[in-house]
């Protein structure tokens, strides 16, 4: 078993209030949801406005597709927003 983790940085200058924030964290963990059948949720800085951290993991039986649909969420994430990529990190264990 493949196990394939995520970790986006993302910085939404715009954004002045947490309820903002939980509209666009929620539009893009939905869409993600329903286009990857991956697991993704807000890992950290639930209380900072600006800062949106997405934690992505997916389970595999081989390490390449792992790899490849990982990095094809995070395309589709740094595509899907106006919000800044501040750092990707991506696992494949």
């Amino acid at each position: 078993m493949i196990i394939g983790t995520g970790r986006i940085c993302l910085r939404a200058s715009w954004v002045h209030s947490l309820k903002e924030k939980r509209m666009i964290v929620q539009s893009l963990t939905t869409r993600v949801k329903n286009k990857f059948n991956v697991s993704i949720a807000e890992i950290e800085n639930q209380d900072i406005h600006q800062t949106i951290v997405l934690g992505v993991a997916c389970v595999s039986n081989e390490v390449r597709h792992a790899n490849s649909v990982i990095q094809k969420v995070m395309d589709f994430i740094e595509g899907s927003t106006d919000a800044e990529v501040d750092d990707v990190f991506i696992e494949i264990i």
